[in-house]
């Protein structure tokens, strides 16, 4: 019999539900670790665009001092640093003096004297990629000053459109495959932790005798609802908050190139960590359902934590083989899937009905993992004395 509450009458399915779940968020929120690693798993993402963002906007700058009339060269050296992928800046300096002063004290990072019939660029150390950029910049002014005295008039130079035969632009594809594989990294870790979260719970209560004084209220398929539910919303809200820095920063920063595949690659992870979890979720609490110690968890959390591993490698391969054999394959495996889909997702090279047949059979494994699931947890909860077998676990839940 349910014990009533606050209304005076018994607690129906849903709300039993609802408090073993609250019951599981509140024991995670004080815990010390689960915050702690929240923390640091927010950190090493911002240190990482933090990083992208150095990496990103060191040796792509230059200064460049220019001692004479810079009205021609100074253009045509930024629009040769343009070509090579440098912004350059142009800085007029009144003579020889000042132009060495300024590069001695790296205000620039080189000085052109224009003023003779020969251009001299100084500079602290040599700089090919300088070099180069001011030797075309003044060739090509010198070019046009002689066909001006020759009275040859110059028409503007046709800008050359690139055409990408495969139809992808390649950047923007390395982009979302690499914020794939970062999603799939964080994925694989959520599952395990929480996996191993629900599986230490059950362990505890099964060893404190706590599962009796709860089953004496509510069956056990809502014990078992109650921690999935709970600990679900504590991982979705952790990878969603995660998900929602890493795209903020990225935009707010100009880290790619197409927001809109950032924001998409995001939300597949996302989704296929909600469908991950419900699958992973059941066996991890009805393997653990069959043991009463901590000590004996790692015997039959064994073949599910080798299964995600194995997942997270097939993933980590199908970044560069997204069409392989052994990535299409795994990317239909329920267990596999949630870690292979969304990095062949990412590099195009999977239709929609792939990713609706994959997502499909998901979710026909989560039903029969929650059935078995639930019936070898419900048989197993109250035999605390050492392991138990599936089959008695099973025999005890029909009788």
């Amino acid at each position: 019999m349910s014990a009533p509450n606050s209304t005076g009458r018994a607690p129906g399915s849903s709300e039993l539900v609802r408090l073993v779940a609250g019951r599981e968020i509140s024991t995670r929120l004080r815990d010390k670790n689960f915050l702690v690693g929240l923390g640091v798993t927010i950190l090493l993402l911002v240190g990482l665009m933090a990083f992208q963002i150095a990496t990103a906007s060191g040796g792509d700058e230059g200064r460049l001092g220019i001692v004479g009339d810079s009205s021609a060269l100074g253009p045509a050296v930024q629009a040769q640093g343009e070509a090579v992928g440098i912004d350059v800046t142009v800085v007029e300096l009144d003579d020889e003096d000042a132009a060495r002063a300024a590069v001695e004290a790296e205000d620039v990072d080189g000085a052109l004297l224009a003023t003779g019939s020969a251009p001299e660029l100084l500079v602290l150390d040599r700089d090919s990629t300088m070099e180069a950029v001011v030797n075309a910049a003044v060739a090509g002014v010198a070019v046009t000053e002689q066909l001006a005295e020759a009275g040859v008039e110059l028409t503007a130079v046709p800008e050359v459109e690139v055409t990408a035969l495969s139809g992808e632009d390649d950047a923007a594809e390395q982009e979302q495959v690499l914020v794939a594989i970062i999603g799939v990294v964080l994925l694989y870790g959520l599952l395990i932790m929480f996996g191993q979260f629900i599986a230490q719970g059950v362990v505890e209560e099964k060893s404190s005798r706590v599962v009796e004084l709860l089953l004496a209220t509510m069956r056990p398929w809502q014990l078992l609802a109650g921690k999935i539910i709970g600990l679900g919303v504590l991982g979705l809200a952790q990878i969603v908050i995660i998900g929602v820095i890493s795209v903020a920063g990225a935009l707010a920063f100009d880290l790619v190139a197409v927001p809109g595949d950032l924001v998409g690659t995001v939300i597949s992870v996302v989704l296929w960590f909600v469908l991950g979890y419900a699958f992973y979720a059941a066996i991890f609490a009805m393997a653990a359902s069959l043991v009463s110690r901590q000590e004996d968890l790692g015997s039959v959390l064994t073949p599910m934590i080798l299964l995600l591993v194995v997942g997270f490698f097939i993933g980590l391969q199908a970044a560069s083989e997204p069409a392989g054999t052994m990535a299409v394959v795994t990317s239909y495996v329920p267990g596999l899937s949630p870690l292979v889909m969304p990095v062949r997702q990412a590099a195009g090279e999977v239709a929609v009905w792939e990713i609706a047949v994959a997502v499909v059979i998901m979710i026909v494994a989560i039903v029969a993992a929650v059935r078995l699931g639930g019936r070898i947890y419900a048989g197993a909860l109250l035999r605390t004395s050492g392991k138990t077998k599936l089959r008695e676990a099973l025999r005890a839940e029909r009788g």
